[in-house]
């Protein structure tokens, strides 16, 4: 049987970077923002932030323009770039133990019989669920469930 420590848990980079996309998506002209103006509008510390909008622009999905009317703006539609996307170059593997990874597998250390680890049986089960929410969920459809979501709370907050 695998012994494991279970910390697998959504890293504050992949957050903040999730957060920049939704607010570089509910711009309708995809004009370029400043660091400075998605840093302090989001709440994400500036440095955090530029090294973040840095590697999403590396793996394009985030292009950037110079000067005085410059920043970073998206490169791809919202609907082209799912959580799966983010989460991976953000944080690596979806799964959150090695053995159930599927594009970064390594065997356990631990097991003995990885064929019949009740363990890696129920973490591949939950890598596959967590795939399919993941993988058919974008950046616009965030924006669709803040939507949704805050009409929720305008109407409950009238009812009140």
């Amino acid at each position: 049987m695998c012994i494991f420590v279970f910390e697998r848990m959504l890293s504050k980079k992949a957050k903040y970077a999730i957060k920049a996309l939704v607010y570089l998506a509910k711009r309708k002209d995809n004009s370029p923002v400043r660091i400075s103006i998605l840093s302090k509008e989001e709440k994400i510390p500036r440095k955090f932030l530029e090294a973040i909008l840095l590697e999403l622009r590396k793996n394009g999905i985030l292009a950037s323009k110079m000067g005085i009317s410059g920043g970073y703006y998206l490169l791809k539609q919202p609907k082209d770039i799912s959580l799966t996307t983010v989460i991976r170059l953000m944080d690596g593997p979806i799964a959150m133990v090695s053995c159930a990874s599927l594009n970064f597998y390594q065997k356990c250390d631990d097991c003995t019989d990885e064929k019949s680890c009740g363990i890696r049986d129920v973490f591949r089960d939950l890598r596959i669920a967590s795939l399919h929410i993941l993988s058919n969920n974008s950046i616009a459809d965030l924006l669709k469930r803040e939507k949704k979501l805050g009409r929720r709370g305008a109407g409950a907050k009238k009812k009140v």
